[in-house]
């Protein structure tokens, strides 16, 4: 038995050691939320690449703020390439489910194409699927079913691609504490220096499942950033979180008046059905005789 046990482990190929990781998406991935002073941001990159030993040369973060899927296919896609990744980590898709020209055919078309490209060139590829973010920001709730809504169907294409490739793949949903408020920055809408650490250590933890070599876990004491005060938070509530609200709930509003009327639809069938006498099996419609 234990001779067996032995043969067992030599059999096991060694954890892939990863020399290059690119990080491709949005705001997320550009680490907003984790402000590091006079080094702007941080966040989830760099936890990951430390945790699998990437130096700054083999570190590349392609990321910038409001990028769409179609943003990491056109721009950020080639520059990875170049870059010749081990492993690439995509976040990317919220920015579009607040998009009034949303359409997830589209976005799974996209990240198809992202994540050919890049398993053909060697690397192994995470992306993200997106967790309840109406839970967090506490959108209204027509808003925040009209949200939760597109955000299925944008998990659903990359549901699909992750299932064709079978890439690994980090569900933010099951990420503990992902709705405590302590993840999120003072806007609701990025990860806290908390949230970038548990986000990378998900990550790092998927990849490690898959072979990849974990040279050191991604640590959740937050050390090196800002933390926010009381007045942070409502500073931001004035000056951007309201605009904000505004700016992408016209984009939603059409959807979720959809949902709204299709609900009083539902309502209005749901009530006539309850109205409608009912007739026992076998028996004829009719006066009794």
């Amino acid at each position: 038995m234990t001779a067996v046990s032995e043969q067992s482990r030599q059999a096991q190929p060694a954890p892939r050691r990863v020399r290059r990781l690119a990080v491709l998406g949005d705001s997320t991935a550009v680490g907003l939320g984790d402000p590091v002073p006079g080094r702007g941001w941080r966040g989830v990159g760099p936890f990951v690449a430390s945790a699998l030993g990437v130096g700054p040369d083999g570190y590349l973060n392609l990321a910038f703020t409001g990028a769409r899927m179609r943003c990491v296919r056109d721009t950020q896609l080639p520059a990875a390439l170049a870059h010749a990744p081990d492993v690439v980590v995509v976040i990317v898709g919220m920015n579009d489910t607040l998009r009034s020209d949303f359409d997830p055919a589209a976005l799974a078309a996209d990240l198809e194409h992202v994540v050919t490209a890049l398993a053909a060139a060697g690397a192994v590829v995470v992306p993200v699927r997106y967790h309840d973010h109406g839970r967090v920001f506490r959108l209204p709730g027509p808003l925040y079913r009209a949200l939760k809504d597109r955000i299925e169907a944008l998990n659903g294409g990359i549901d699909q691609v992750v299932a064709r490739h079978e890439v690994p793949c980090l569900d933010l949903a099951a990420v503990p504490g992902a709705y405590e408020l302590s993840a999120w920055s003072v806007d609701r809408l990025h990860p806290s220096e908390l949230g970038h650490r548990l986000l990378a250590r998900g990550l790092t933890e998927v990849l490690a499942r898959r072979g990849i070599e974990l040279v050191e876990p991604v640590s959740l004491v937050c050390s090196g950033g800002v933390r926010p005060r009381t007045v942070d938070h409502l500073a931001w509530l004035v000056v951007k979180g309201i605009p904000w609200l505004w700016r992408r709930g016209r984009d939603l509003v059409p959807h979720a008046a959809r949902i709204l009327l299709e609900s009083a639809r539902e309502g209005r069938r749901a009530r006539r059905f309850a109205a409608e006498p009912e007739v026992a099996p076998g028996a004829e419609a009719g006066p009794v005789r």
